[in-house]
C-alpha cells in the first residue's frame, strides 16, 4: 500500500506549489498596485453605502454594501472570496475588518464578518472592500489529504484503496427496477448503477447529453431509501443550479454557504432563509442585538478608571457572553432541527467542512462537475461518506493551476480522471440533446471514440435560412491579419480577424428570417483581450444592437448554449504559435456550445500545423464548408 500512498503525499506537495504560485500572482496583480489602479482593474470598491447589517448564524455580523461610484464596473469578486472591509477616515484604530463574500447581486454585496461586533466607523462614509489572499481552500485540501493518508481500517481508508485502484468497487443486485420516464436509456443505466453501487459509481457525461438532469433524477431516487444525501460542486454557481433543480423535484433542499444567485429558486433554500423563517428566529436576534449592545456599553467606558469601573466592565461583558451563549444553544437547535429534516443538503466542495456539518456521515455524496475540482479539493466531501457518486467530463475545461511546477507535477489531473482509467465499470451518457449532428461529430470522433449520437429533435436542427450549413470555418492566411499583444496583461487580440467575424455576422442576420424567440448568437475567444475588443465593438456597432448576443471567453462561457457560436481563435504568426490553443478541452467546450450553427474564424497557416486543428481543417472540407476570408473582405 505505499507504493500507491505516494500518489496522495505527492498532492501536499503540488498543493504547497499552487498556494505559492496563486500568492506571487496576487501580489503582482492586487497587492502591489495603489488603491486608484485596484479600483481600476476590479479589485476594489470605493465609495460604499452601508444598506443593512446585522447578525447571521454563527453570532457572526454582516453588512450589506453597495458601490456609490464605479457602478457596473467589471470586477473579480466572487461569492467566497476573502475580503477587508475598510475605511479611508483618518484616526480610526483598525480600520479594516475581514469577512467572506455571501452574494453579490449587481452593485451590491453581502459579506459575512469574521467578527461577532460591527466596527463603529460603518457609520461613516469613505467605506471600501478590497480583495484578500485567501489560503482556507489550500488550508482545507492540505488538511483533507493529510485526514485520508492517515485513514486506518475505517470507511475513509476503504475508499482510499477503491480511488487508488488497489482494491475493485462493489455492486448490490438492485431491489426494485427503476426505467424513469424522463430520462433515455443510457441515462436510466447511470441511475440503476448508481443505486447498485457499493462504494464509487462513476457518470461520464460528454456535451449536452443531460448528467446533471441524470444526477438529480438519481438523487431523487437516493433519497427514497436514504435519510439525507449530500450534493457538492467546485463552485458556488454550480451548487446553485443543482439546489434548483432539486428542489423543482419537490425535494426539501438545504444550501449551506456562499451563494452566486440571490433569485427566489436558490436563496429560499438556504440555511439562513430557513433560519429566518422560523418563528424562533426573532428572538435569537433580540438576544444577540443585546449582547452586542452590552459589549459596546463596557468597551465606552473610559480607560482610566479604577475598581469600580472595571467591575462593571465585567460584568457587562459577563452578560453579553451569556447571552451570546443562549442565542448560540437556541440557533444551534434549530439548525440541527433544519439540516436533520432536509432530504438533500448542497454546499461547494470546499463547502463540505463547513461547522455546522461537523460530525456528519451521509451514506451517498454526490460530487457534479468532478471534472473541474483539483483531487485534494474532492477529498473533503469524500471524508464525509459511504458511498461516492462523481459526475463529470474529463474532456471538457480542467480545474485552473497556476503553477507551472504543480501542472507538470499532475495536479491537473482530476481524481475522476484517474477513476475513468482505473475503472471497469463507467456510466456513459450517449445521447446529446444540444446540437446538430455536424456540429457534434468532430469532437464525437476527437474526444468520445464516436459513441456519442445526437437526438433525433436536435439532429437536422437548423437555422431559418436558405443557404445553411451547420459547421464553417473561415480561413484568414495570406491576409496579413497578424495577432497583436497586450503587454499590459500579456493577453492577445486581433482586430482584422474580428472584422472578418463581423462581416459574416452581418450577413448572416441579414438572411435569418425573424422568429420568435429570436436567434441566439454567442461571440468567444480563447484569450481575454479579443474579448475585451468585441465588446467594445459591437457596442459602438448600431447594426448589432438589439440582438440576443453575449460576448464572453470560452472559459466564462462553459455551461452555456447558443443558437448560433462564433468562435475568434486570435492566434496569426510566421512561427505557427499557437499558446493555450493546444488545451484541445478548452476548444472542444467552445465547439460544442452551438446548437445549430458553428463558425470558427482563423489562420490555417499558423493553427494547421497541429494535428488536432489540421484534423479539423480537414473535417471542414469534408463538409464543403471551407471558406476564406477573402469572401467578406470589403473593398477598399
Amino acid at each position: 500500500m505505499e507504493e500507491p500512498l505516494k500518489e496522495l503525499k505527492n498532492q501536499i506537495n503540488l498543493i504547497k506549489q499552487e498556494r505559492e504560485a496563486e500568492y506571487e500572482y496576487f501580489k503582482a496583480m492586487v497587492q502591489s498596485l495603489p488603491m486608484e489602479q485596484r479600483i481600476v482593474k476590479g479589485y476594489c470598491w470605493y465609495p460604499l453605502q452601508v444598506l443593512k447589517s446585522g447578525y447571521t448564524i454563527g453570532d457572526r455580523a454582516f453588512v450589506l454594501v453597495e458601490r456609490t461610484r464605479n457602478r457596473d464596473h467589471p470586477h473579480h469578486f466572487r461569492a467566497g472570496k476573502m475580503v477587508n472591509l475598510i475605511t479611508q477616515q483618518a484616526r480610526i484604530h483598525d480600520p479594516e475588518q475581514s469577512g467572506v463574500i455571501d452574494y453579490i447581486d449587481q452593485n451590491k454585496m453581502k459579506i459575512i464578518l469574521n467578527t461577532k461586533d460591527l466596527p463603529n466607523w460603518i457609520r461613516y462614509d469613505m467605506l471600501g472592500v478590497e480583495m484578500l489572499f485567501d489560503a482556507r481552500t489550500y488550508q482545507e485540501m492540505d488538511k483533507a489529504i493529510h485526514q485520508v493518508l492517515d485513514a486506518r481500517d475505517n470507511r475513509l481508508a476503504e475508499l482510499r484503496s477503491i480511488f487508488l485502484g488497489t482494491k475493485a468497487p462493489q455492486s448490490l443486485p438492485l431491489i426494485r427496477n427503476i426505467a424513469i420516464e424522463e430520462l433515455n436509456t443510457a441515462q436510466n443505466e447511470a441511475v440503476r448503477d448508481i443505486l447498485m453501487s457499493s462504494d464509487v459509481a462513476v457518470v461520464h457525461g460528454p456535451p449536452g447529453t443531460g448528467k446533471t438532469t441524470t444526477l438529480i433524477y438519481a438523487i431523487r431516487e437516493l433519497c427514497k431509501i436514504e435519510k439525507t444525501v449530500l450534493v457538492t460542486a467546485p463552485s458556488n454557481t454550480a451548487t446553485d443550479l443543482l439546489t434548483e433543480r432539486l428542489a423543482r423535484l419537490d425535494l426539501n433542499v438545504v444550501r449551506i454557504g456562499n451563494i452566486s444567485r440571490v433569485d427566489e429558486g436558490v436563496i429560499a433554500h438556504t440555511l439562513e432563509v430557513k433560519l429566518s423563517d422560523h418563528p424562533e428566529s426573532k428572538n435569537i436576534k433580540k438576544v444577540r442585538l443585546q449582547a452586542a449592545e452590552m459589549r459596546k456599553q463596557a468597551w465606552r467606558i473610559r480607560r482610566n478608571y479604577g475598581r469600580r469601573e472595571r467591575e462593571e466592565r465585567m460584568e457587562l461583558l459577563k452578560e453579553a457572553s451569556e447571552l451570546s451563549g443562549w442565542a448560540k444553544q437556541l440557533e444551534d437547535r434549530l439548525v440541527e432541527q433544519i439540516l436533520s429534516s432536509a432530504q438533500v443538503i448542497t454546499c461547494t466542495l470546499v463547502g463540505a467542512n463547513h461547522p455546522l456539518l461537523d460530525g456528519y456521515k451521509f451514506q451517498t455524496v454526490v460530487i457534479d462537475e468532478a471534472a473541474q475540482a483539483l483531487e485534494p479539493a474532492t477529498w473533503i466531501p469524500i471524508i464525509k461518506a459511504s458511498k461516492v457518486v462523481l459526475a463529470g467530463d474529463p474532456f471538457q475545461l480542467p480545474p485552473t493551476v497556476k503553477s507551472m511546477e504543480a501542472k507538470k507535477g499532475g495536479f491537473e489531473i482530476t481524481l475522476i480522471e484517474k477513476t475513468l482509467n482505473r475503472f471497469d465499470a463507467v456510466s456513459f451518457l450517449n445521447v446529446q440533446y444540444r446540437m446538430n449532428e455536424k456540429i457534434m461529430q468532430f469532437s464525437n470522433q476527437q474526444f468520445y471514440r464516436g459513441e456519442l449520437r445526437a437526438h433525433e429533435s436536435v439532429k437536422t436542427h437548423l437555422l431559418p435560412i436558405e443557404s445553411n450549413m451547420p459547421v464553417e470555418f473561415i480561413d484568414t492566411a495570406g491576409c496579413g491579419f497578424d495577432e497583436k499583444i497586450n503587454e499590459q496583461f500579456q493577453s492577445r487580440y486581433n482586430p482584422d480577424e474580428f472584422q472578418i467575424l463581423c462581416e459574416h455576422l452581418y450577413q448572416l442576420v441579414k438572411a435569418i428570417k425573424p422568429v420568435e424567440p429570436p436567434i441566439s448568437i454567442a461571440l468567444i475567444s480563447p484569450y481575454r483581450e479579443q474579448v475585451i475588443y468585441m465588446q467594445a465593438c459591437v457596442e459602438d456597432d448600431r447594426a448589432l444592437q438589439g440582438l440576443d448576443m453575449t460576448i464572453n471567453t470560452i472559459d466564462g462561457f462553459q455551461g452555456q448554449e447558443r443558437d448560433v457560436v462564433y468562435i475568434s481563435l486570435v492566434r496569426s504568426n510566421r512561427k505557427s504559435e499557437i499558446g493555450f490553443l493546444t488545451d484541445y478541452r478548452r476548444m472542444n467546450v467552445a465547439m460544442t456550445r452551438a446548437k445549430k450553427k458553428l463558425i470558427i474564424v482563423g489562420d490555417s497557416s499558423t493553427i494547421g500545423n497541429d494535428s488536432f486543428y489540421a484534423n479539423f481543417l480537414a473535417y471542414c472540407e469534408s463538409l464543403g464548408s471551407y471558406r476564406t476570408a477573402w469572401e467578406f473582405m470589403i473593398p477598399s
